[in-house]
């Protein structure tokens, strides 16, 4: 065991140096907000550093990524802005010079005429004339006019409304802040349009891909792609090398003829977390009918049938609600199972555990409705912009809520941590076979509660390249790593107290496979910022370790085949079938979600023609619902059978189960990833503004393929019915229920 825990100390302290390392170049390397953007013809200022820092706020308040994306991180329906002001500003550049040279329209020129207009745009746009000294950005009287041309263009967009990009009328309408959030929509296209000093290519790597302005895929991001997928592979075959050599060698053990849970001691706290799976099912069916809300927004822009609710819930709101909710209910559900499992870690029922249970729950309760209630009321501009950032809707995907409910959010984890890690830490000192195991279970539940405070790491007028560096430290490194170390000990935690596994061997593989993961998941981190104003060390690093992210999961078909053989060792496993269903359907999607979609987009090469298109939503379908969401969905239903002391009619959780897989394949097959491939040769072939233009999103064969996504939607809206149904039902049973081994 020592040589498994030096493995998995210097995988996380190297990982982490690394991480920060890059870090640290993200603070030093991003790209300067300029104190004043001036005219170089006249000297006049257009934009002070004032008006791209509060524009950047006023974009938050409207919902930030959830309206559109910035640099390709955000919602699908509106344009990214910055790759739509780099075009816009392009055509009318060419457009003006060929009027004024050539008494004609660009496009009527010859080759040589547009040649010779291209070179001029593109000195033009990608000439850095950022002056360090006075800290000012200079700009010709041309590219003046193009900025006034869209400035009037976006302030119509926001102020009148836009059907097809799903934005209703007077989403913003004071005109100083309509002025600020075209300054801030200015400094995110210079910096994607502008070369780093010394450097041929962007602040953001050459991003988007733009023909016009010779904004195209760069050598490093090229290298870095083909070398990330030469790794794949040759760890791939080392892995399972290894795998097929040691797997089988585990302690022996003799498997019960009889379910040695069947005399399993409840306490009093484990009654007490029965009440969130209700409000975790409330959550997940308002979950569900948010993103039929949402995605029915794609085809008629202000409407559900006809029926306008885009004045009351704008799909900023019914985006962000339903992103939000994911993560609530998947997160609650695990920090349940912990609190449930907790007396069977240490064999005992501790002081104020029922206490502390109930109070996390309220805050539960208030979190979630204060930061909904929060965001609509910010989103509808009835808060100042500092209020915004505090209570309302702070605009950034998966981390909307307002910072106020991120601290109260981050308080009750604390207390999560110690009313969880203290029973585990009981049985670390009983020093048995088990303590490896609940060592790691321990390192993963301080994680867990330490690794929220990430995202208290910047403030409301960080930059945002630092912003979405300490963003993905929580969605990645809190969600995709720390949570999934634990999802792994709680599983094998369960596995052992039904002795299927022995304490040695349990421990062991997961430590192993917390070392295997977070090989490639700390660092792969950096994937998420290939294109967000990073220096290209993130290419570099973000390539070659995301790689190794994908190499355990191509062996999740061992896994699935372990636990279907467990199922059929003994009469009594039969017991725990459903359950074990839905942790064979989870070991399926983190191989063809998270792996095979995951790998889709996560190769520089890819990631610049494909960032923010519909090929990122089949990965997120398919590996934040299919991966942690059928996990949440196999912890509950085990902290059920856990309790419940009556025989399962298993009908509901049957039809809950095929339909909820079957829906979730079908949105994937029938409507994302088509669409995704569309969008994706589009901007390969033409530039990524084509790809998220309205021309494209409402064409006959799209519009066409965004109708069909009801048919797996309605499949699996009808499974999360009877996924509810059943839970609720049996969760009301258990409260209900007298017992007397309650104690």
């Amino acid at each position: 065991m020592k040589k498994v825990w030096i493995a998995f100390s210097s995988v996380v302290i190297l990982s982490f140096i690394a991480l920060i390392w890059v870090g640290t170049e993200v603070y030093q390397k991003q790209p300067p907000i300029p104190k004043t953007v001036i005219i170089q013809e006249t000297g006049e200022t257009v934009f002070t550093i004032e008006d791209i820092q509060t524009g950047q706020n006023v974009w938050e308040s409207i919902g930030g990524m959830e309206v559109g994306s910035i640099w390709g991180h955000g919602s699908y329906v509106a344009p990214d802005w910055s790759a739509d002001w780099i075009h816009k500003e392009a055509v009318f550049l060419l457009e003006t010079w060929a009027q004024r040279d050539f008494n004609t329209s660009y496009e009527s020129l010859g080759v040589e005429p547009k040649a010779a207009l291209k070179a001029r745009l593109i000195k033009t746009i990608k000439t850095n004339t950022y002056n360090p000294s006075n800290k000012s950005v200079t700009i010709t009287k041309d590219r003046y006019s193009a900025i006034v041309e869209n400035a009037k263009h976006y302030a119509d967009i926001f102020s009148n409304g836009h059907e097809k990009y799903a934005i209703p009328e007077g989403a913003l309408v004071d005109v100083e802040k309509l002025g600020q959030l075209n300054a801030f929509l200015f400094w995110t296209s210079w910096a994607a349009s502008t070369n780093r000093p010394e450097k041929d290519y962007t602040y953001t790597s050459n991003w988007p891909h733009e023909p016009l302005i010779g904004n195209t895929i760069t050598a490093d991001s090229q290298i870095w792609s083909g070398f990330s997928v030469v790794l794949l592979l040759l760890f791939i075959g080392i892995l399972t090398y290894y795998y097929l050599r040691k797997h089988e060698k585990g302690d022996a053990i003799v498997h019960p003829k009889q379910d040695p849970l069947d005399t399993l001691v409840l306490v009093k706290s484990q009654k007490s977390v029965l009440k969130y799976f209700i409000v975790i099912s409330l959550l997940i069916a308002l979950q569900v009918i948010l993103g039929a809300l949402t995605v029915h927004y794609t085809v008629e822009g202000q409407a559900f049938f006809g029926m306008d609710l885009s004045s009351i819930l704008p799909y900023s709101i019914t985006r962000t609600w339903h992103t939000q909710l994911a993560v609530f209910w998947i997160a609650a559900t695990w920090l349940a199972t912990g609190l449930f499992l907790a007396p069977m870690i240490s064999g005992k029922e501790m002081k104020f555990q029922v206490f502390g249970i109930n109070f996390l729950f309220g805050a539960l309760l208030v979190i979630v409705l204060g930061s909904l209630i929060g965001e609509w009321l910010g989103v509808h501009q009835f808060l100042d912009l500092t209020t915004n950032f505090f209570f309302g809707h702070q605009g950034y995907e998966y981390m909307d809520l307002g910072r106020f409910w991120q601290i109260f959010l981050a308080i009750g984890l604390v207390l999560w941590v110690i009313m969880v890690g203290r029973h585990v830490v009981f049985a670390i000192k009983k020093n048995d076979d088990s303590k490896h195991l609940l060592i790691i279970l321990l390192i993963s539940v301080i994680a867990i509660g330490m690794f929220f405070f990430s995202g208290l790491m910047y403030g409301e007028n960080s930059s945002l390249p630092v912003i979405n560096y300490w963003r993905w430290w929580l969605v990645h490194l809190w969600v995709e790593g720390f949570f999934e170390v634990f999802a792994t000990v709680i599983i094998a935690f369960i596995f052992l107290r039904m002795k299927i596994l022995s304490a040695k061997t349990a421990g062991r593989a997961s430590i192993a496979s917390a070392t295997i993961f977070l090989a490639g998941g700390i660092i792969g981190t950096l994937h998420h910022l290939y294109y967000s104003g990073t220096p290209v060390q993130a290419i570099a690093l973000g390539a070659t370790f995301s790689a190794l992210e994908v190499v355990p999961l191509t062996l999740m078909g061992f896994e699935i085949r372990e636990n279907w053989n467990i199922l059929k060792e003994h009469d009594w496993m039969q017991k725990y079938k459903w359950p074990i269903f839905f942790f064979i359907a989870v070991s399926f999607w983190n191989m063809v979600g998270a792996g095979v979609f995951g790998f889709l987009i996560n190769p520089p090469i890819a990631l610049y023609y494909i960032q923010g298109l519909n090929t990122t939503a089949v990965h997120a379908h398919t590996a934040l619902f299919g991966v942690y969401g059928l996990l949440g969905m196999g912890f509950i239903i085990i902290c059920l059978r856990f309790y419940s002391d009556r025989v399962w009619n298993s009908k509901k959780l049957k039809r809950a189960f095929w339909l909820l897989n079957i829906g979730l394949v079908a949105m994937v097959v029938f409507s994302m990833l088509p669409v995704g491939v569309i969008q994706a040769y589009t901007s390969i072939t033409k530039g990524y503004s084509f790809a998220r233009s309205a021309d494209l999103l409402y064409s006959p064969t799209v519009q066409t393929l965004k109708w069909m996504r009801m048919i797996g939607d309605v499949i699996f809206s009808v499974g999360i019915f009877y996924f509810c149904w059943f839970t609720i039902g049996e969760t009301i049973y258990c409260l209900k229920r007298k017992t007397n081994t309650l104690k």
